[in-house]
């Protein structure tokens, strides 16, 4: 980045960790991650074209390698979510694939160095740009909320706008409890979309602080860079667990919520 040598460890870490951000008004509160939005959305068509190329020469019967590859991780999330998904929605195992290829491919980008992105934006005047968007509490948020919504459909589809109000005013401790109902039910749909969102972005932001501070930490000069190199690719393999995991678990976790929904207390 320009002037990195003048900046001090910190300082090389806060500037990686800063969101590229449009200030809806000036002075204002609403702010946007233009970075994170970008990102966001090329990830999701970069999985949307991944799969067209897939189905573009999609055979019944000898398939393609590529065909093999998607068809076998799409049956690995139908079953799941079949197998934790009790309900007759259809929309379950859609939900499922999207999540979990979305954060999976948006996770992925933590594995390129922020140099690498952040340097040739740079060379265009693009001062900031932080890279992995599952490390913006916002974006995991974002599609937390988004769960929250739908764990709200499925209820009302399910049990109907009297049936959900009533097992909301009276479950678990009967009607004579219903303000300690009450309280407990809010807590517990609030605290769903909050858990979701926090673990991602947690396990994504950490990891991202580790590998700038190993960068960082390696030193400057061959030496330093072989040092920081080594001791990157550790890590790297290390999360090349870490990330997949991530991603399934938002997923496992939202069809199980989903689920819950729809069940009766």
């Amino acid at each position: 980045m320009a002037g990195e040598a003048e900046l001090t460890p910190t300082s090389y870490i806060q500037h990686h960790l800063h969101n590229l951000t449009f200030q809806v008004q000036e002075g204002g509160f609403w702010a946007i991650h233009v970075d994170t939005i970008v990102t966001s959305v090329l990830m999701g068509l970069l999985v949307v074209f991944g799969f067209w190329l897939a189905t573009r020469k999609a055979t019944a019967g000898v398939p393609g390698k590529w065909q093999a590859f998607v068809e076998i991780l799409l049956e690995f999330v139908d079953k799941q979510a079949r197998d934790t998904y009790h309900g007759t929605s259809k929309l379950v195992t859609p939900i499922a694939i999207t999540l979990f290829f979305w954060i999976l491919m948006m996770n992925l980008l933590k594995m390129i160095p922020a140099d690498f992105i952040a340097l040739p934006l740079e060379l265009i005047g693009v001062p900031y740009w932080k890279p992995v968007p599952t490390a913006d509490v916002n974006a995991t948020l974002g599609m937390s909320i988004s769960v929250f919504f739908l764990m709200f459909f499925f209820a009302l589809r399910s049990k109907g706008l009297g049936g959900f109000a009533k097992e909301f005013l009276t479950a678990p401790f009967g009607k004579w409890m219903l303000p300690f109902n009450l309280i407990l039910n809010i807590v517990e749909w609030l605290s769903k979309p909050i858990s979701l969102a926090m673990r991602l972005f947690g396990n994504m932001f950490g990891g991202e602080i580790v590998f700038l501070l190993i960068w960082v930490l390696g030193g400057a000069g061959i030496v330093g860079a072989l040092a920081g190199g080594a001791f990157g690719l550790g890590w790297m393999l290390f999360h090349l667990l870490v990330i997949p995991l991530q991603a399934f678990i938002f997923m496992m976790l939202s069809i199980v919520y989903l689920s819950l929904s729809e069940d009766s207390h």
